[in-house]
């Protein structure tokens, strides 16, 4: 079974934009002073807009024992992404991690 809390492949794979008032200075939840502004709409998760992305509230190590610093208020798109699902898999096997 995938595991989430020793992954984290997610959280360094993918942007993670969104709707800019899911951050706090929007009326949100998420600290915005871990989000990156894209646009007047959008803001993504800090350190995921890079060419190698890394969420600034991934702590651990990816592949070992990770958890997401602000779980209970992450972002939408974090919220859909389900382990096994194709974004999962992919991710995990771009860091050499077994996909089943």
């Amino acid at each position: 079974m995938l595991d989430c809390q020793r992954c984290g492949a997610c959280c360094a794979a993918y942007r993670v934009s969104f709707y800019w008032a899911e951050a706090t200075d929007g009326g949100g939840a998420i600290p915005v002073e871990l989000t990156e502004p894209l646009n007047a709409h959008l803001r993504c998760m800090q350190g995921t807009s890079s060419k190698q992305p890394h969420c600034a509230a991934l702590q651990g190590q990816v592949g070992q024992h990770v958890a997401c610093g602000i779980y209970e208020v992450r972002p939408e798109p974090c919220r859909l992404v389900t382990a096994g699902d194709p974004q999962c898999l992919k991710a995990r096997a771009a860091y050499g991690l077994p996909i089943h």
